[in-house]
Formats: structure tokens, C-alpha cells, sequence
């Protein structure tokens, strides 16, 4: 089995200690940070923003993972490509964009890697040729918009598909949603090349990340989640540190 990515889905974080949680999660050995920005049009909800994606940017050298839920990414695109680095992930909606074959290969053009994220309901059928021109395909397990949300059952035969397409295209396929420790335990051996990872086994624990992370790629579960989570609520106000 291939290793498996680890990316920390920063909308999940502690913000009274953003700086605390980005070294952390890079001390413990996390691969990039995944930043979810939404626009509350797209999806009903405000999450992270430009200036929190520039300074975790800044903070890490690990690559970041933008994750953009936002209507018409081309009208702004230039706003996030300048903040981020060569090798940076940004994804764009197939839905959100008349033309996003142009968006893509504009990310392209700015060194970053160019990504497409597909909600539960979007047909394998309307996204087959961008699969071809994209590194990476990031499969959302729930409906996109918040954390914390249940895993959608029929996802599980759209994953299958695309696992199947890789065989013929050149993209690495990506878990975002749900993940808990029985997602990575059958799909890592299957070919997912990385999981996107929020309150269901990272964040609000009350355990270390340096524990926490080895132990996930190790597929050593017993543990990490028997200590009572602690709430959004929690983590916003700045309690629990880890």
C-alpha cells in the first residue's frame, strides 16, 4: 500500500490559537494544510478567508490545499494564486464556474496544482474531461458547506468509479467529509491518495496532534477517539489547547 497524505482541514481549528495549531500540526508531521473557503453564496456559510489562507501560508512551508466553495472562482482567482506558493493545491467547483477548464488552466499557469472537487450529486458523466486536465480530485463524502456532517452512503459507488478511472488518467484521488478511522482503513489500501481530516479524528480530541497523527498513519486507532471531544463552541473560545 502506498502512503497516504494527511491533510488538516483548518476550518476546524483552534482561531484563539491559529498560530499554536498551524506549528503543531507541522511539528507532528501533518502533509498540508487544507483551507476551505467559502463565500455563503455557493454554500450557505462564511468560512475561512483570503488573509487566513496567506497567513498559514506564511506560517508553514508545508504546501497548502485551498479549497474554494465559492461562485465564479475566475472572477477572484488572481487574489488567492498570488498568495500562495509554487506546488500549492487550489480546487475550484465544476458547478460554480462557466467555464472551468479556463480556471483550471490558469492555476496551472501560476505553478499551483490544479484541482476539482465534486459534490455527492454531481455525475462522474459531466466531469469526465476535466478529469483529464486536473492533478487532483478531491471527492466530497457530504454535502459541502460545514464540519461534522454524516457520511453519504452513495458516494461509496462514485469512489469506486473514479478509483477505476485512475487506471487511465493521470489524477490522485482525494477523501473530504466524514472521515473517520473506517474510511482510511478500506479505501487507503484502495488507492485513495489522501484524506482530508476534521473533527471526527483531528481536531477537539483532547489529545496531542503528535499522537494523534502517527497513529493514524499507522492505522492505530485504538484510542484516539475515547476521550470526550470537545465542542465548536470549545475550540473557538480558545479552551482545551492541546
Amino acid at each position: 500500500m502506498k502512503k497516504f497524505e494527511l491533510m488538516a482541514s483548518m476550518m476546524c481549528a483552534d482561531y484563539g490559537h491559529l498560530e499554536d495549531e498551524v506549528r503543531a500540526l507541522d511539528k507532528a508531521g501533518i502533509d498540508s494544510f487544507h483551507i476551505d473557503i467559502m463565500d455563503g453564496r455557493y454554500v450557505h456559510n462564511f468560512a475561512m478567508s483570503l488573509y487566513d489562507m496567506q497567513y498559514i501560508a506564511s506560517a508553514t512551508k508545508k504546501p497548502l490545499d485551498v479549497h474554494l466553495m465559492i461562485e465564479h472562482p475566475a472572477n477572484n482567482i488572481n487574489l488567492f494564486l498570488n498568495g500562495l506558493r509554487p506546488g500549492d493545491t487550489v480546487y475550484i467547483h465544476p458547478e460554480a464556474e462557466y467555464h472551468p477548464s479556463t480556471t483550471l488552466q490558469r492555476i496551472t499557469d501560476a505553478g499551483c496544482v490544479p484541482g476539482l472537487a465534486i459534490n455527492p450529486a454531481t455525475s462522474i458523466g459531466t466531469i469526465t474531461e476535466m478529469l483529464r486536465i486536473v492533478k487532483k480530485v478531491l471527492v466530497m463524502a457530504v454535502n459541502p458547506g460545514h464540519a461534522g456532517q454524516m457520511y453519504l452512503p452513495y458516494v461509496s459507488s462514485k469512489i469506486d468509479r473514479l478509483i477505476e478511472l485512475q487506471k487511465e488518467m493521470d489524477f490522485g484521488l482525494y477523501w473530504d467529509g466524514a472521515c473517520g478511522a473506517d474510511k482510511i482503513i478500506t479505501y487507503a489500501p484502495r488507492g485513495i491518495a489522501g484524506f482530508v481530516l476534521g473533527s471526527t479524528l483531528l481536531f477537539g480530541q483532547n489529545l496531542p496532534y503528535k499522537e494523534i497523527i502517527p497513529k493514524i498513519r499507522k492505522m492505530d486507532f485504538e484510542g484516539i477517539q475515547k476521550k470526550k471531544k470537545l465542542t465548536h463552541e470549545h475550540l473557538r473560545a480558545g479552551k482545551g489547547r492541546k
